[in-house]
């Protein structure tokens, strides 16, 4: 990684003035953004950060002497072409011709891994983490609401995967549970075996549909109830029954994960759990925490004195499991299993409190790994509508995202004669829609809209896709840039140096995300790379300049290019080559 080059080099400088080993000081040595008043400087050190005054209120004016004196001590050399101080920073000019070879030396030589080998990471001991996402309930279309979970989690697991950690991907289905013995009577009344086998889960809907219209009754509430009782009996005919629902559920979805180019390493759920949640009821009864109330619920206290403030219920009255329950015997199993250094759980910010009180609860019974489990939230999207109207189900989503967007490519005046303008129109429909959620912060709830997400200017998913078609139709136009005979002095036009500059950041921002999980660090920084790449294209031409200019140039272009895919793959987006 090349900005690990320059930023050892200025450690090694740094690490004799200030008597502190270097590799203390490489992250407190920042490349500094890109920003539209040109900056002088590379990489910046924040003062505050070396000297240990971060918490003692040090007022801007001894900051800015600290600087100074520190400034006063350092001398250029063959990286460093300029030092300057800026507010309570030492600011670094990396040498022109040395910032462009490296940076473009180090984006083709590490490939996929250019910002991932960085020494940023190499420190960080390789973890085996478990990611629990996407999780619908089975027996209904996949229902739009599981997007969220189910592209957050893909990310977060094709980040940690390409970090070198050792990712379990685990779909925890929605399974069990008494909505199964009202559906599982329903079927009995109002099923179809011909329909169930021809549209299984449009007609499984239709039936819930109906029985939920009589599920007031005495008599459907005690069909329901004897279905679900004789389920966790496993008695053969209501069991068999439930194992179809489940099955052509899980078929059905996995069309759907392909068309999102999510994979999972585990179909797991409820069920597997129902039998070890007794277990953990008889686990929690031994180390005193179960208590009964009157009606004989089984209850853990949860408050600090004992006094039943925060409590969660474990068990019903007639001894079934819950929830949570399940949630408990699951956690223990997949430790037992993968012995997981984290577990991560990507639901929306309504199950906070739930996640609370399982880990809560893991740790009163002593699971001391309950530490290494963690609760990413994401908010709601509100107004997801088709031309149809109101949505529901994702695969609605996913065709009107391609239709619109195979509507927007016919009118385009700049689209290219395509093989296959479906698949394309899948491909940047889905970038559009992965990009727009994850430009927040993932708590925030926001608002959808289809001309929004669509737009091929500005800040989408199409302008990404757009901006890796534009770069690499010109490596189709003018060939591939050749690295070995780069003139460096060819790329200090204020456009090129933004780019290389923006290309040295990368590892931090990758860095940014694996510590708080969050995808829209590197959105950012994809759409700025985007703008960047756009602006130089449109003033250093490749074609009809100079062969060295040219080639210098390609290089750059490639470069971005590559960089560009590297992210759009890791948040889940397959690039398109043509659009």
């Amino acid at each position: 990684m090349a900005a690990c080059y320059f930023r050892k080099s200025i450690a090694s400088q740094l690490s004799r003035i200030l008597d502190l080993p270097p590799e203390n000081l490489i992250k407190s040595i920042s490349a500094v953004p890109v920003s539209k008043n040109r900056q002088v400087a590379d990489f910046q050190l924040f003062v505050d950060s070396v000297t240990g005054n971060r918490s003692s209120g040090h007022s801007k004016a001894d900051l800015q002497l600290q600087a100074q004196k520190l400034a006063e001590k350092l001398n250029c050399d063959t990286v460093v072409s300029e030092i300057s101080i800026g507010s309570g920073t030492v600011n670094f000019k990396i040498n022109r011709e040395l910032l462009a070879k490296t940076v473009l030396q180090h984006v083709f030589n590490d490939g996929s891994e250019y910002g991932i080998r960085s020494e940023l990471f190499s420190a960080l001991p390789k973890r085996k983490i478990v990611v629990e996402f996407s999780s619908p309930n089975i027996a209904k279309k996949f229902h739009v609401g599981h997007l969220r979970s189910t592209i957050i989690g893909n990310f977060i697991a094709n980040l940690k995967e390409a970090l070198g950690h050792q990712v379990t991907r685990i779909n925890y289905l929605g399974d069990w549970g008494m909505q199964f013995g009202l559906l599982g009577a329903g079927f009995q009344q109002f099923g179809s075996e011909e329909k169930l086998k021809s549209t299984p889960l449009q007609h499984l809907f239709e039936v819930y549909v109906q029985v939920n219209k009589a599920a007031q009754d005495e008599n459907v509430k005690k069909m329901a109830q004897d279905f679900f009782k004789k389920l966790e009996s496993r008695e053969a005919q209501e069991l068999s029954l439930w194992q179809c629902f489940r099955n052509f559920s899980i078929e059905e979805y996995i069309h759907i994960y392909k068309r999102l180019g999510v994979h999972f390493d585990e179909y797991s759920g409820e069920s597997f759990y129902h039998e070890k949640s007794q277990e953990v009821l008889k686990m929690l009864d031994k180390k005193g925490l179960l208590q009964k109330t009157g009606e004989g619920t089984g209850i853990v206290d949860l408050s600090e004195k004992g006094g039943l403030s925060s409590c969660s219920v474990v068990a019903r009255s007639d001894g079934t499991s819950l929830y949570i329950t399940r949630d408990l015997a699951a956690a223990i199993d997949r430790m037992n299993t993968y012995n997981f250094d984290t577990m991560i759980y990507v639901t929306d910010k309504s199950q906070s409190s739930h996640f609370q009180k399982l880990f809560q609860i893991l740790k009163l019974m002593d699971c001391e790994w309950a530490e290494r489990c963690q609760h990413v939230p994401f908010g709601l999207v509100q107004g997801m509508k088709t031309r149809r109207g109101e949505v529901v189900f994702l695969e609605d989503v996913l065709d009107e995202a391609r239709t619109r967007m195979l509507q927007n490519m016919a009118s385009a005046k700049t689209t290219k004669e395509l093989e296959n303008p479906l698949e394309t129109a899948e491909m940047v429909g889905l970038a559009a829609l992965i990009i727009q959620d994850f430009k927040g912060r993932l708590s925030s709830d926001y608002q959808f809209s289809w001309n929004r997400v669509l737009q091929s200017r500005g800040d989408t998913g199409v302008f990404l896709q757009y901006t890796h078609a534009r770069l690499h139709s010109l490596e189709q136009m003018c060939g591939n840039g050749q690295l070995a005979n780069i003139n460096a002095a060819c790329l200090q036009d204020p456009q090129a140096l933004s780019i290389l500059q923006h290309l040295l950041r990368y590892d931090e921002v990758l860095y940014k995300s694996s510590e708080d999980l969050q995808p829209k660090h590197i959105v950012s920084y994809l759409l700025t790379l985007s703008h960047l790449a756009g602006a130089a294209h449109e003033t250093l031409h490749v074609k009809g300049s100079a062969p060295e200019v040219a080639q210098a140039r390609l290089c750059l272009f490639q470069a971005a290019r590559l960089v560009l895919a590297n992210g759009m793959k890791l948040l889940g987006i397959t690039p398109v080559l043509k659009m």
